[in-house]
């Protein structure tokens, strides 16, 4: 990425680019074309090894790294502003709705009556948002092992503030697994907002299939539900990891259901697995009546209709999902493109 500036002193951890009108993008050899004839500055995000796509600039915010993660705040002509990790987009404002409310709405739907949800991950505070938005919740904890991206977001991220003030909301900065390990409470939602698993990355223990039985899985109320997004789910990119999670689900859930939906700001389709050992019913009817009766708000992208058309995927992917034998174990995992920072220190350069 052109525009990374990481830090390894934490007081010194972001740049803060809308204070310094003549700060310069440092350029590397990748990135010296990322300027057109016109002047314009460009995002360019390597989805592949042999694959990038880049969109126009009106600057970049802010960047720097934490001791996980390098962090960026882009400002695009296109998505608006927008959340990069480790290089990868994470969230950008004009369609960030669609991958949150998918991730979210679904599962607290098809649940009875959730009274509590623990997110893994979620620094953005998007998912805690969107979970929020169920009037009936008495509480949210919100756990991400990321302290200093969290912060960043929550500052910097206006959409979300409401979020991070609602009484209902416990902010816990902590890994996922020692969290959930260490309290004896049961939870009806476990929303898994994690990054993808990328090499080094610092959540990829969290996707196997000795974390679901041995963690998600306890501590779930006896109509739990579990949900995870899982990762890229195009015609060609769906045997990355999307196929993988949902065959180490199954291998824990008796009920399982996988679904997608097309992402601009990702360039690709998201892919998302809810699991429970209680029946999952898809009744587009009655996810419209609860809609009506526990969110308070308006959804943008879902509905009862939407939600049951999601789970129907073209044959191609069907047929993958259905001939699937990868578990993911400590052993087994894969990895989507990129790596992180979990073995530097403090977020120096890699």
């Amino acid at each position: 990425m052109a525009f990374y500036a990481p830090h390894s002193n934490p007081d010194q951890m972001f740049i803060d680019l809308t204070k310094n009108d003549d700060y310069e993008i440092p350029q590397n050899d990748e990135g010296r074309n990322q300027q057109d004839q016109n002047g314009e500055e460009w995002f360019e995000e390597q989805l592949e090894a042999d694959l990038k796509w880049s969109f126009a600039l009106n600057r970049v915010l802010l960047t720097g790294a934490s001791e996980f993660q390098h962090v960026a705040l882009i400002d695009s002509k296109r998505f608006g502003k927008a959340l990069v990790i480790d290089g990868r987009m994470q969230s950008a404002e004009n369609d960030e709705f669609i991958y949150h409310e998918c991730l979210v709405h679904p599962a607290l739907l098809l649940h009875q009556n959730p009274q509590n949800v623990f997110i893994m991950g979620g620094g953005e505070g998007s998912t805690a948002r969107e979970v929020l938005k169920h009037k009936d919740l008495e509480k949210v904890i919100m756990c991400d092992i990321d302290k200093v991206v969290v912060i960043f977001c929550r500052e910097h991220l206006a959409a979300n503030r409401e979020a991070f003030s609602d009484n209902r909301l416990q902010l816990v900065f902590n890994d996922a697994k020692d969290e959930l390990e260490k309290t004896e409470d049961k939870f009806d939602v476990i929303v898994g907002d994690l990054p993808d698993p990328i090499e080094r990355g610092p959540c990829n223990n969290l996707y196997t299939k000795t974390f679901y039985e041995q963690v998600i899985k306890p501590h779930l109320k006896n109509n739990g539900i579990f949900v995870t997004q899982a990762g890229p789910a195009g015609i060609l990119s769906h045997k990355d990891i999307f196929t993988s999670i949902y065959n180490t689900v199954k291998h824990v859930f008796k009920y399982v259901f996988a679904y997608t939906a097309h992402v601009p700001s990702y360039a690709d389709s998201c892919g998302w697995v809810v699991a429970s050992d209680q029946p999952l019913r898809l009744d587009a009817a009655q996810l419209n009546s609860r809609i009506q009766e526990r969110i308070r708000g308006e959804l943008l992208y879902l509905d009862g209709a939407s939600i049951v058309s999601s789970t129907v995927v073209n044959k191609t992917i069907y047929t993958s999902l259905l001939k699937e034998t990868n578990v993911f174990t400590e052993e087994t995992t894969k990895f989507c493109y990129g790596h992180g920072l979990t073995d530097d220190a403090q977020g120096n350069e890699v």
